[in-house]
């Protein structure tokens, strides 16, 4: 995902430095090219040799030292940063970034960086609490920093409180938002849906169906990656919920519209992936037929179709994509459902095909416009995400 990038980590005094070596890991998997610079309190806390094992390249901490690739290296890996985050960032190095002091590698290299910067504090609760921290961090906010809020918990001084840095997952959500895609959706509202509904027979029991969430939850991660605005809106599902996207948690398929109904007017995008369960059991009346679920035989009705809905009601400029999901004449009944539903594009999938389908993490879809159809091949959901939105994006 990050082939290509590179990516400045710059790690303080702070006991929170052992696991910027995770961090940084998790960013060699991703194939990103990474730098660590440290402060020399920083390697009273875990080893340079660490990161240098981790990354394949010199971790810098002095200077004035000569042993070094760039003619001058502050300046050359500033020059190169696609991002730079500085975590765990002490109320030392905070203070010094905010008022202009560079004096160490650290400081002297993130003078010079113009990319995208982001700060991840780590101090005791009052440190980090005092109102000269707080003031510096709000000037680094000013000059465009990203303040990443750090955790309430138990610290290593002993006290619990505010000042806990992120976790390695956290800052690496950060980073991959600021350099993982190009931001080609920047200033679009994106609405999605995700999952399953369930509609309820009993207190115990439930319609539903397969669906993960998976496909949805991905179009909401790759659509904010690229920029856009995105609310999900979510049948329950196992999947943790997407940093920076605004999620509403639905429950049965009467939620669902209403959500997706009421958010609609204001969205430049569509996109209903989620599988709303099409019948629910239908509310007994007759007391005298009011026995156990066990006992009686479910009468069913329709649920609300929420793309004849969104279709009706589309306004000029707003682009609407829907799923389909077949055993049989995928093609045939989807250009069907394009047109009765008056949609933009559908994303088709048969079921019986290795690698599509609710629960894995690939898929193998077709994409189903009025002039033209794409087949693509067994990709990751996140690969899929990307393509659909590089679709929606041609047609507008």
């Amino acid at each position: 995902m990050l082939r290509g990038k590179t990516v400045l980590l710059g790690v303080s005094g702070s006991i929170a430095a052992y696991k910027i070596a995770n961090l940084a890991s998790a960013l060699m998997k991703q194939h990103a090219t990474v730098h660590v610079l440290m402060t020399k309190n920083a390697t009273n806390f875990i080893n340079p040799i660490t990161f240098e094992s981790l990354t394949g390249n010199k971790c810098l901490v002095d200077t004035f030292d000569r042993n070094f690739q760039f003619q001058v290296e502050h300046v050359a890996l500033a020059t190169a940063a696609d991002v730079v985050m500085v975590a765990p960032a002490s109320a030392n190095v905070i203070g010094k970034i905010a008022h202009g002091i560079a004096d160490d590698m650290l400081t002297t290299t993130v003078m010079a960086c113009r990319c995208p910067k982001i700060l991840a504090p780590a101090m005791n609760t009052n440190m980090f609490e005092n109102p000269v921290v707080q003031d510096n961090l709000k000037i680094l906010q000013k000059y465009g920093w990203e303040i990443v809020q750090p955790a309430v918990g138990y610290l290593a001084c002993g006290a619990t409180g505010a000042g806990k840095m992120a976790e390695p997952e956290i800052l690496l959500e950060y980073i991959n938002r600021e350099i993982a895609r190009k931001k080609d959706l920047a200033g679009k509202k994106i609405l999605v849906t995700a999952g399953p509904t369930q509609e309820s027979i009993d207190p115990v029991r439930y319609v539903t169906n397969h669906s993960s969430g998976k496909m949805g939850y991905a179009l909401a991660k790759v659509c904010m990656q690229r920029g856009a605005q995105v609310t999900l809106v979510t049948g329950p599902t196992q999947i943790p919920e997407p940093m920076f996207v605004d999620v509403v948690k639905i429950t049965t398929a009467r939620e669902m519209f209403e959500a997706v109904t009421a958010r609609a007017a204001d969205q430049d995008i569509i996109i209903k992936a989620a599988a709303v369960a099409d019948y629910r059991p239908k509310e007994v009346k007759n007391e005298k037929v009011k026995k156990s679920s066990s006992e009686i035989s479910l009468e069913m009705e329709k649920t609300d179709d929420i793309l004849k809905f969104l279709g009706e009601h589309k306004r000029e400029g707003q682009f609407l994509c829907g799923f389909s999901m077949e055993t049989e004449n995928m093609v045939e009944n989807s250009r069907k459902k394009l047109e009765k539903k008056n949609l933009d594009l559908v994303v088709a999938n048969n079921l019986k095909v290795e690698g599509a389908g609710f629960l894995g993490d690939t898929n193998v879809v077709t994409l189903i416009s009025k002039d033209k159809e794409v087949s693509l091949p067994k990709m990751s959901k996140e690969e899929t995400a990307d393509h659909i939105l590089d679709a929606i994006l041609y047609h507008n």
